[in-house]
C-alpha cells in the first residue's frame, strides 16, 4: 500500500470503520471513471472536491459523483465566499492530489462538510488517496465520519 492509503486506513480504522482499500489497474480521477471500473452507479461515487475560502483554508465538499457543487450554498455554509482550487492548493493543504482526495485522512486545518445527498444508498465508493485506489464505507459508517458536517449543497448533474 502506499504511503497516501496508509493515511486514509489509518483514520479510518482510528474511527473502528472497516476499511479495503482497492487499487486498480487504470486511474479513477473522475466519479464517472470509478463508477465504469466498479460497476455500479455515479451516484455511488464519494466525490471529494477541494475548494479555497477567501481567507486561504482549504474546504473539502464531498457530494455524490451524479451531483454538483452549488458553491453559493456551500459558501454560506461556509461563513465566507470560497472558489475553486489548483492543483499545486490541493496537494499542499491536503497531501493527495486529485482524483485521490480522500474524505478522510486531512490535515486538521481541513474543513470537510459532506451533502446530504450521499447518504440515499446503503454504501458508496470513495477515493484511498490516490488516482487509482478507491474504498467502500457503509452509510452508517459515513455517517460516523461526517458527524454533524452532513447539509445540502450540490444539485443532480443531469
Amino acid at each position: 500500500m502506499k504511503t497516501a492509503n496508509l493515511r486514509v486506513h489509518a483514520a479510518l480504522a482510528k474511527l473502528n470503520i472497516p476499511c479495503a482499500i482497492q487499487n486498480l489497474d487504470h486511474e479513477t480521477r473522475t466519479s464517472a471513471q470509478a463508477a465504469a471500473a466498479l460497476g455500479c452507479s455515479q451516484s455511488q461515487i464519494a466525490k471529494s472536491i477541494v475548494f479555497k475560502s477567501r481567507a486561504g483554508r482549504p474546504i473539502l465538499a464531498v457530494t455524490s459523483g451524479s451531483n454538483r457543487v452549488r458553491l453559493d450554498r456551500l459558501s454560506e455554509i461556509i461563513g465566507e465566499k470560497i472558489g475553486k482550487a489548483d492543483a499545486k492548493f490541493v496537494r499542499a493543504s491536503t497531501g493527495f492530489s486529485i482524483g485521490g482526495v480522500a474524505p478522510t485522512g486531512l490535515p486538521d486545518d481541513v474543513e470537510t462538510v459532506f451533502d446530504s445527498d450521499l447518504f440515499r444508498h446503503g454504501s458508496v465508493w470513495a477515493a484511498a488517496g490516490t488516482p487509482n485506489s478507491l474504498f467502500s464505507i457503509q452509510r452508517d459508517d459515513l455517517r460516523r465520519l461526517a458527524g454533524n458536517r452532513i447539509y445540502r449543497f450540490a444539485e443532480p448533474l443531469f
